[in-house]
């Protein structure tokens, strides 16, 4: 089942010379995590508000569980949408208990009293917050609270979560145990999540699908390693992650590079393109060219704990080639190395 399909939905503001959105299309399945990726501007806010029911775009259709909820002459109201969200920061009331927060959008009154203390209950410990239920805002960290307002928009059994770059606020050692925490949460509801973000490391961690934004469209949408390992162009690879580019020569299931013949995901006709590779597919291997590979010099080292960056010139390739490495290594500045590519590329043609 699919719970939320987007089809053609364009919108602009007056203030703009182009549309926000050009004729975007998405299809988030049910139970899915999907991360919106792109940079700043290319629309995701804007899509996230229109699905909310914020927004009304120019065209298009939003339809939430086979229910059209945007479309030709309808808008049904936020309220009627069966949409959660989970804003930036997560805007929680201050002047309302953490309890009182996640059931604001519950059902009022003294029949439902009870079965309101009951839900309460039951996402505080979803959450991992038992016993914080009389806590103020205030007294709890940005990691809590986020976790708050995640509850608050799951408290009424919403169709879809929509997080609009939630952890943004968050510092980088609570982002990461943050972000896996709200995913459980997520699943362990049974709910279908949409997240906005710009942060590629986040959205590949975090989400079963991606989709890679620009200028209003969707250029890319697929699971987090077809996505990184299999880039649908050069801006989505350079994007997504670093992109290490090998101009070269394609003759079917190879392409000839500077670093030697490269496997390719897809068989490609002959011409002159480029070779797409991850870093950490840049093999380093100190000595002499075995004739299996590049020679290349080593022009800096950086040591990052867990693993290493090391840049290299290679003759025959403008610029540097990055490698990432586990660990530290051997190779200093100025040490000739050989360089092998592990794995296959991606191939784009010239003038694709």
């Amino acid at each position: 089942m699919t719970d939320l399909r987007i089809a053609g939905l364009t919108a602009s503001y007056d203030s703009l010379n182009r549309p926000v959105l050009d004729g975007l299309d998405l299809t988030v399945p049910e139970g899915c995590l999907a991360a919106v990726l792109g940079p700043s501007g290319c629309g995701k806010t804007t899509m996230l508000r229109i699905v909310a029911g914020f927004l009304r775009p120019d065209s298009g259709t939003v339809d939430i569980r086979s229910r059209t909820v945007t479309g030709p002459g309808l808008h049904v109201p936020p309220e009627k949408r069966r949409v959660g969200i989970v804003p930036q920061e997560g805007a929680l009331f201050p002047h309302l208990t953490v309890a009182r927060n996640i059931a604001f959008g519950l059902p009022r009154g003294a029949s439902a009293s009870a079965s309101r203390g009951k839900r309460v209950g039951e996402l505080l410990e979803l959450v991992g917050l038992n016993g914080y239920g009389s806590r103020m805002p205030h007294e709890l960290s940005g990691g809590q609270q986020q976790r708050v307002a995640l509850a608050r928009a799951l408290a009424p059994s919403p169709a879809i979560v929509l997080l609009d770059e939630p952890f943004n606020a968050l510092d980088s050692a609570l982002r990461a145990g943050i972000r896996d925490d709200v995913r459980a949460a997520l699943a362990a509801a049974g709910a279908t999540g949409v997240l906005v973000t710009h942060d590629q490391e986040e959205a590949l961690s975090s989400a079963d699908l991606v989709a890679v934004m620009r200028n209003g469209r969707v250029v890319q949408c697929g699971t987090p390693h077809d996505v990184y390992h299999r880039p649908a162009d050069l801006w989505t690879a350079s994007f997504v992650g670093d992109a290490v580019r090998l101009p070269g020569m394609a003759q079917g299931a190879t392409v000839a590079t500077a670093l030697g013949d490269v496997q390719l995901y897809t068989p490609a006709p002959g011409g002159t393109g480029v070779a797409v590779i991850r870093p950490e597919q840049v093999v380093l291997v100190q000595g002499a060219d075995d004739g299996h590979g590049g020679m290349a010099t080593v022009q800096s080292v950086e040591f990052h704990g867990h693993h290493s960056t090391v840049r290299v010139g290679v003759p025959g390739i403008s610029g540097v080639v990055t490698a990432r490495v586990l660990g530290s290594v051997p190779a200093r500045p100025g040490d000739a190395v050989t360089i092998v590519v592990s794995g296959r590329a991606t191939w784009h043609a010239d003038g694709s």
